[in-house]
């Protein structure tokens, strides 16, 4: 069976949906987890509740309306992942509506000032790991009987090597990006800003290393069937991750660059959601040597070509005004965050 126009097309939507969650929460995500490590008092922690205050919430809707497109587009996968990473998936939730509930209330209520600070820490944590880990079995293949259900132990069948590295990978991109986001918009100068700027190069750095890592350890030891013809594609993604991670060092060393590695970093994350989109293609979810049931694919999951072209029509409808929102939000409250 080929795959058709509309099914290739939000196969590949999905993960652009899923490239703007990482770049746009990644940074989020990042000063959060960050937040305790480089704030050293009232004033600077401050400065990086109010750096993503006005954002966060917008960035998070990508997330959720890669879920919603998953679900609509491609429903057996959605049912699979969900279910089976059921345990992570409501942890994932649990830190996101911690972070949440702890960066309204940190400004209005000093009393529990310290534990609002650990649930900003606790509930950016959680995602920026689990939805590594997550990526990592969805790549790497996980055990499905004959109906498509996730086959083995939950939460604790989803922990390897390989999906703690990937993991690790996710977790340390989005510290890197926290620390350039940082770096970008806190006063200039001062000491946060100094101890962000000279935080993010080893962080990038550490990037590129664990990409090596995990990139020796994909062909080594879980060797995914790749399609053939998306090969330079997938070599072109590699060596955009490499350089743009580069770049981001090249740029995080320079003392009047901060916006450079931040896009730099930023490019690098697209890079290798792009990268993973291409190794994938078509699975949606990979199946795990022994299992019974067979990888769902885009061409076997896919929704009717009816409802694929009804959600084309409103993807462009309704995409620009979401774009617009991020323009006008990030363009009012562009600049440094002052004390």
């Amino acid at each position: 069976m080929e795959a058709t126009f509309f099914q290739v097309l939000w196969y590949f939507l999905i993960f652009v949906l899923i490239a703007g969650y990482f770049v746009l929460d990644g940074f989020d995500l990042g000063a959060g987890v960050l937040y305790p490590i480089l704030a050293k008092d009232e004033s600077e922690k401050s400065i990086i509740r109010r750096s993503i205050g006005p954002v966060w919430d917008g960035n998070e809707v990508w997330l959720l309306t890669a879920g919603g497109a998953l679900f609509a587009a491609f429903a057996p996968a959605y049912a699979t992942t969900f279910s089976g990473f059921y345990l992570a998936v409501m942890l994932v939730l649990f830190g996101l509506i911690v972070r949440a509930v702890s960066l309204e209330f940190r400004a209005h209520d000093p009393a529990w000032a310290r534990v609002w600070d650990i649930c900003f820490f606790v509930g950016s944590l959680l995602p920026a790991l689990l939805l590594g880990v997550a990526v990592g079995n969805i790549f790497a293949g996980i055990p499905m009987d004959a109906a498509g259900d996730y086959a083995g132990i939950p939460l604790l069948g989803l922990i390897t090597p390989f999906t703690l590295l990937t993991g690790v990978l996710g977790l340390v991109m989005f510290l890197a990006a926290g620390a350039s986001w940082i770096a970008l918009k806190a006063p200039k100068p001062s000491a946060l800003q100094e101890r962000a700027a000279k935080l993010r190069t080893p962080l990038q750095l550490a990037s590129l290393a664990l990409f090596v890592v995990v990139t020796v350890f994909v062909f080594a030891v879980v060797k995914p069937e790749m399609v053939a013809g998306l090969g330079i594609v997938r070599i072109l993604f590699a060596v955009l991750i490499v350089a743009a991670l580069v770049a981001a060092v090249v740029f995080g060393a320079k003392k009047n660059c901060d916006l450079g590695s931040f896009i730099a970093q930023s490019t690098g994350a697209v890079s290798l959601v792009g990268l993973m989109a291409t190794s994938m293609f078509p699975n949606l979810v990979v199946a795990s040597a022994g299992s019974v049931g067979p990888a769902i694919t885009l061409m076997s999951a896919a929704a009717g070509e009816s409802t694929l072209l009804w959600m084309t029509v409103f993807t462009v409808v309704g995409l620009p005004f979401v774009l617009v929102y991020h323009v006008l939000i990030y363009r009012t409250f562009r600049g440094r965050v002052e004390a």
